[in-house]
This record gives C-alpha cells, structure tokens and sequence, in this order.
C-alpha cells in the first residue's frame, strides 16, 4: 500500500489496472517496456497480457516470441495452437521446441513452416504424426534452419533427408534418431547438400545404417564434430578409419553396442582425432587395452570415457590411462561396469586424475571394499558410500553424497 500527496491510499494493484494510463505505462517508454517483456517465460508474458490492453499488445509484440518451448505444456498442445502461435510470430521466431506434442501433425507444421521462414532451431522430438510432409514443408520455406531434432519421429524416411538436402543448406545438428526407416540412401541424399554437418545422431537405427551411408558422411562433412550411432551393430572398423582420416575436428563418438568396432579402427580414430572429449563404448566387447593406450597418448582433451561391458579391458589399460595427457586436469568419468579383469590395482592408477568427478564399478567383482576406501581417501570427504561386488551399487561420485 501507499499514499499520494493527497493523502489517498493506494494499492499496487492501480500501477498495473486495466486503464491504459496506469503510472507504469507513463513513466516507462514503451520500448522499455517491451525490452523487459523480451526476457520472460511464455507463461508470464501470458498472464501479462491479461493485466491490461496495452501490456496485451506489448506481451503479444512478436519480437518477445523468438524463443519459445512448449514442453512442460505438451499433452494440451493442438495443431491449432501451433499455428496461432506461428501467425503472431512470424518471420520473428528463431526457436521452438514442441518436443513431445503428440497432437502436432503435419498440416499445422506446414502453416508454421509458411509463417516462421527465419526459423533456426526446430525440436520435433517425439513429434510421432510427424511425416515425410512435413521436412518437404521446411525444405520449402526454412531455409535458415540449422538444429532440427527428428528423434522417434518413426514415419521419417528418407525421402525427409532428400528434402531437407535441397531446402536446408545451413543445417548444422541433425537427430534422427529411432527413425529405423532411414537407410544410407537418405544419409547419402542428405551430405548432398549439408556439408557443413556437425553433428548427427543415429541412435538407435540399428538395422539400416551401414559403413556405406556413414563413410559418405565423413568425407563430405569434415567440420563434423559430434556422431551417435549407438546400437546400429552393422557399422565396422571402417567408420572409425573414415573418421579419423576426415573429421579432425571430432570431439563427441558415442558407439555404444557397435560390437564389431575393433582396436584397429580405435588406433586410426586416436591418432587423427586429437580433439576427442566425449567416448561412449559401452559394449563394444572386442576391445582391449591397446584402445585405451592409444587414447592416452593421442587424446588430451578426454573427459568422459565409458567402457562398460568391455570385458577385455584390464588394469593395465587404465594405467596407461592415468598416466596419459587427459588424466592430470582434464578426466572427469570413467565408466568401467561389469569389467570383470579390474582390480583394486585400477582405482590407484586413477589417484592423478584430480578432476575425476565420478567412476561407475558396478558388477567389478574384484574391486573390494578395502579398494574403495583407499579411493576415498584419495578425494578426502567427498566420495559416497559404494560397496564393490556383485550388485549394482551407488557410483562413485566425489560431487554426490
């Protein structure tokens, strides 16, 4: 509450009334105004353009909706709402984000599409009534698009990457994935006209993605940086040598149950792609030591390192690990789950990695208690409860308690 110079009480509420000469809408230039609106939520530019005609029109103003993510409202969403949203937005929306909109389908998209052409980030994740129709509708008006997030989108075929090869030049990410109808004639159609490719992930197209499609990737896209492929088991030492001799600049591999993925290709891979960051090899059973040796002296900058399931491995690869550029300041995680040739022996090789942030030893069943309490005292009041053996146990975490 407060008093005017006559004396008259006030309540906060007449600054924000309904009457379009509320004090705040004279004190403050509407430029202003509409400055701060830009960096609200959707829901709170929504409740403020109930609170009077003016702030209606600033809260509506497109240039407030160029980020907008519907996710926490995803089981309310309609087609409907999706091209409202693009009629009042227009050539301002740069990202939107309708992961999970099960009722968005392929009319309303194309509105979008018609509407929002300076679109540039577009998550469709989930998106299930999602066809080939709508990448046509992209490929036709979006031509500044650069992040597109197709994951579960299951009717995708390839005739979507042809699409978007001919209409999307500037595509950067690409997510497909658990889009199984996707084989290497859409991934072929799609280098195309994307060669400036970063990042694509394939995850979980476990049956149509070959050597063939992936190899063209790497050579036609040397700035990619980031390739998931896990699960597709087709995939051979021939990707990782395609890799290594074309994409210098790779920092994310994530190849988790690519069973056929050897040493061999792991040594080319290692000593061409010196900007690895992010390995994911969980399952990739016929590796050895040699792998971790090569990655210690080639790669640096690794900080997140998974090799569960890798039953070759033994503690003799994670010395060669501790001692290696990465381990002083850069490894962060390691994940060594169900291991069974790691001993207690591995935990001490890993004492130099001072930025070692978790380790996961499920099912090690040679680790023992008296290992992890040596681990412990290496990261002194910040390691958890973890006890070794045959159950799966909490991780070790020096962030976790």
């Amino acid at each position: 509450m407060r008093r005017d110079v006559n004396g008259v009480t006030k309540s906060r509420f007449e600054m924000f009334s309904n009457s379009d000469e509320a004090v705040i809408n004279k004190k403050l230039p509407k430029e202003l105004l509409l400055r701060i609106f830009s960096f609200l939520d959707v829901v709170t530019l929504c409740r403020c353009a109930q609170v009077s005609r003016a702030w209606n029109v600033l809260a509506l103003d497109g240039s407030n909706w160029q980020r907008i993510d519907l996710f926490d409202f995803q089981r309310d969403i309609e087609g409907r709402v999706v091209e409202n949203i693009s009629k009042r937005c227009g050539g301002f929306l740069r990202k939107l984000s309708l992961r999970g909109c099960l009722g968005v389908g392929d009319n309303a998209l194309r509105t979008f599409a018609q509407n929002c052409r300076n679109i540039e980030v577009l998550n469709l994740n989930g998106c299930t009534k999602t066809t080939d129709a709508t990448c046509t509708s992209l490929s036709k008006f979006c031509s500044k698009l650069r992040h597109l997030d197709l994951a579960s989108c299951t009717s995708i075929t390839n005739m979507s990457l042809k699409a978007l090869s001919e209409g999307c030049p500037l595509l950067e990410q690409l997510n497909i994935s658990w889009c199984d109808q996707v084989t290497k004639d859409g991934i072929q159609a799609l280098v195309r006209g994307c060669g400036g490719l970063k990042a694509l992930f394939l995850k979980g197209c476990t049956q149509q993605i070959t050597d063939e499609g992936l190899i063209t990737i790497c050579r036609g896209c040397h700035k990619l940086q980031s390739l998931c492929a896990s699960g597709c088991s087709n995939i051979t030492d021939a990707i990782l040598n395609a890799l290594g001799q074309n994409c210098p600049r790779l920092r994310i591999l994530e190849v988790a149950r690519c069973s056929q993925l050897t040493d061999v290709g792991f040594t080319t891979l290692a000593r061409n792609c010196h900007e690895l960051e992010k390995m994911d090899l969980e399952e990739c059973v016929q590796i050895t030591d040699s792998t971790l040796i090569q990655l210690s002296i080639h790669c640096p900058r690794l900080q997140v390192l998974s090799l569960s399931h890798c039953e070759l491995i033994t503690d003799d690869g994670i010395r060669h690990l501790g001692n290696g550029a990465c381990a002083h300041d850069q490894l962060e995680v390691i994940e060594l789950d169900n291991c069974p040739l790691i001993t207690d022996a591995s935990l001490e090789h890993l004492k130099s990695c001072h930025s070692l942030e978790r380790i996961e030893l499920y099912d090690c069943q040679q680790i023992t208690r008296a290992g992890i309490k040596r681990l412990r005292e290496l990261f002194p009041g910040n390691l958890p409860q973890a006890v070794p053996g045959c159950s799966p146990q909490p991780c070790c975490d020096p962030q976790t308690r």
